[in-house]
């Protein structure tokens, strides 16, 4: 048989042409088995036991469509349940409707219950009191206005008194006020105007006019209303002397943006009856404020939109537990950003680590410093790279807390900059000058970072994103964990649910961490308005797929710093170490609270003795969670404790 020719070119040509054409089509084809079977090879990859004991688990939470809210606040309560507070939950519908919403779940029997929610806790500030009550103060009077809705001029009318024996005048809502020029404004609520102060001295009388403050609306449309320079006011109804001593002065009248209002009203929330109760008012109205303990069981408020949508100018005040009411702190005024992290020190100064999270000056109040309460006095501190980047940063203090180190994380520029940073600084607070020093860089650069602290002394690091609430869809699959004594990070398993603003991250009380809330500022083509995202994922660590896990069988329920106690654990001989931990109250990426805090451990045949250490500043009054790890890192499930 002869030979079979060799194809000539052109043939081998249309070949190969065809060929690659055919395999083209059957990709394209195939292209949902090729993803379906690359899903499924990934669903093998992470569900294996040695991936879950390097890198740890992700799991979804099932929670009923009735039960999904807008998670705006998370806290930890003593009883082991999850507090999540949506307010009105960043929507302007519920708002003006009434709705208020907060949620509460309890891990142990995945239950779910809605609590009723007297007002706006919306952006709110919150803290743990000694008896384990969540205090909840300020949140939203008013949404914002953008200035494409603004239709009538407005702005702040402050009522001067200059008579000292007028008595109180009331002014309704509605009332009218008048400019020298005829141009009209009416009160937008109720108003008290107090006399003027008169003190005498010998044959000496002084006397203070009195005034009040007021939002004011042109009563006409458009931009003829607008006022651009200081205005006197004449009030309109006013009777007797207020004829001649009681006027409005407006320092200006704009149709400019119109930003959200802080709300004065407070509540603690008590775990143990699930239920919020009223307590006294906020002297200052406060929206994104930060409240914070104090080493002497009170709790400051710092920061904050007020009731007309101003930054607060540094009118610190504390919330007294046994009073139940808030009282200004005029030696220790001191302004911050809105939401500034900070820290209670061993020395029971606070420090502040420069995060925040949004409104305020691009320069003032920036800088982090070592703020001593006795004396206001505000030392800063240096060394921290890309200040300007703080904004929507991440801050913790460190595991243990004796080592008094501050980790800052991410972040990025001031308002809607698109920058954001991957880097992270430490500084030490035990030197004599403390100074930021570089730390490893994130994998990305990130804000809204997600941190918590585990009981091996870790840090749980995880989620946020590269842009402005996740623009561009800028949100990261990835989580992280940072390990002190490396100053390392190590990869950990990828969560499956994005998050960037209005998130929250935190412990468990059985060593999970749990994830929820965001609230993208559009959807992933840049194009349509976001989702909140209300789905909640649970991160299981790899320190639990390594066996066993230690426990606590009993226990005092109520321990004293500086004194020793004893606790029960069958696995007494394979404890390593035991740790103190702060449960979280989270929000916009800030956590003051948590903390770990070292035990010495000593050992008996069937328990374990620790001392509480003695210093308020490192050690709160409060509750905490007790843990104990063996000596592959597994923590025990925690034991509820109350330090008094």
């Amino acid at each position: 048989m002869s030979p079979r020719k060799k194809p000539s070119l052109g043939r081998r040509l249309v070949t190969l042409v065809t060929s690659a054409g055919v395999i083209a089509v059957l990709a394209i084809v195939n292209r949902p088995m090729v993803a379906f079977g690359q899903e499924q090879y990934h669903q093998f990859q992470i569900n294996r036991d040695s991936y879950k004991s390097e890198f740890g688990h992700w799991d979804m939470l099932p929670v009923p469509s009735n039960f999904q809210v807008n998670a705006i606040h998370a806290a930890l309560l003593p009883t082991g349940k999850v507090l999540i507070i949506a307010g009105s939950g960043n929507k302007e519908d519920q708002f003006k409707a009434g709705t208020f919403k907060t949620l509460i779940w309890d891990p142990k029997t995945n239950h779910f219950k809605i609590v009723t929610t007297p007002t706006d806790i919306f952006c709110a500030g919150h803290s743990f009191l000694t008896n384990g009550n969540l205090l909840v103060a300020g949140g939203t009077k008013k949404y914002e206005l953008l200035e494409n809705k603004v239709t009538h001029a407005a702005g702040v009318l402050k009522i001067k008194q200059e008579s000292p024996d007028s008595g109180t005048t009331e002014l309704d809502k509605g009332t009218i006020v008048t400019s020298k020029t005829g141009v009209k404004y009416k009160l937008t609520s109720d108003v008290k105007v107090p006399a003027a102060k008169k003190v005498s001295v010998h044959a000496d009388t002084t006397v203070t006019p009195s005034e009040v403050e007021v939002w004011i609306e042109a009563v006409d449309k458009g931009k003829g209303s607008v006022i651009p320079k200081p205005t006197q006011f004449d009030i309109e109804g006013l009777t007797g002397d207020d004829k001649t001593t009681m006027y409005g002065i407006a320092e200006k009248l704009t149709m400019e943006k119109q930003e959200y209002t802080g709300a004065e009203y407070s509540y603690e929330f008590n775990p143990f009856t699930e239920k919020y109760e009223r307590v006294g008012n906020l002297n200052e109205p406060r929206w994104y404020p930060t409240l914070i303990p104090t080493a002497d069981n009170k709790v400051l408020a710092l920061s904050g939109l007020d009731q007309f949508g101003r930054i607060d100018t540094g009118k610190t005040e504390v919330y007294n537990e046994t009073t139940k009411k808030w009282e200004f702190q005029p030696k220790l005024n001191r302004y911050f950003p809105t939401y500034p992290s900070v820290f209670l020190m061993q020395n029971e100064k606070l420090f502040y680590s420069g995060s925040n999270a949004g409104y305020g000056s691009d320069k003032q109040g920036r800088d982090p410093g070592v703020w001593d309460l006795k004396t206001n006095k505000f030392t800063k501190v240096s060394g921290l790279r890309q200040p300007e980047m703080n904004e929507t940063s991440a801050s913790v203090l460190l595991a243990p807390a004796q080592d008094q180190k501050v980790m800052v994380l991410g972040g990025g520029g001031v308002g809607e900059d698109p920058k954001s940073t991957a880097r992270t600084d430490i500084i030490d607070l035990k030197e004599a000058t403390p100074t930021f020093t570089p730390g490893p860089d994130l994998p990305a650069p990130t804000r809204y970072l997600g941190t918590v602290l585990l009981p091996d002394d870790t840090l749980y690091t995880g989620h946020g994103s590269s842009g402005y609430r996740g623009k561009g869809n800028s949100d990261h699959l990835t989580a992280q964990i940072y390990h002190p004594d490396t100053n390392k990070f190590t990869k950990a398993a990828d969560p499956t649910v994005g998050r960037n603003y209005h998130s929250e991250s935190m412990l468990l009380p059985d060593g999970r961490v749990i994830t929820l809330g965001s609230d993208p500022l559009y959807d992933k083509s840049d194009k349509n308005p976001g989702t909140f995202e209300k789905r909640i994922e649970i991160f299981t660590p790899a320190y639990l797929y390594h066996g066993e896990r230690p426990s606590i069988t009993d226990g005092p329920k109520s321990v004293q710093r500086g004194k020793a106690y004893t606790f029960a654990t069958p696995d007494a001989g394979n404890v390593a170490t035991a740790r103190l931990m702060r449960p979280s109250t989270v929000t916009h990426s800030t956590d003051v609270e948590q903390r770990s805090i070292a035990l010495d451990v000593s050992k008996t045949a069937d328990g374990i003795g620790v001392t509480i250490p003695k210093e308020r500043g490192l050690v709160p009054s409060g509750w905490y969670m007790l843990f104990v790890t063996n000596a592959d890192g597994t923590p025990s499930e925690a034991k509820w404790v109350q330090v008094q």
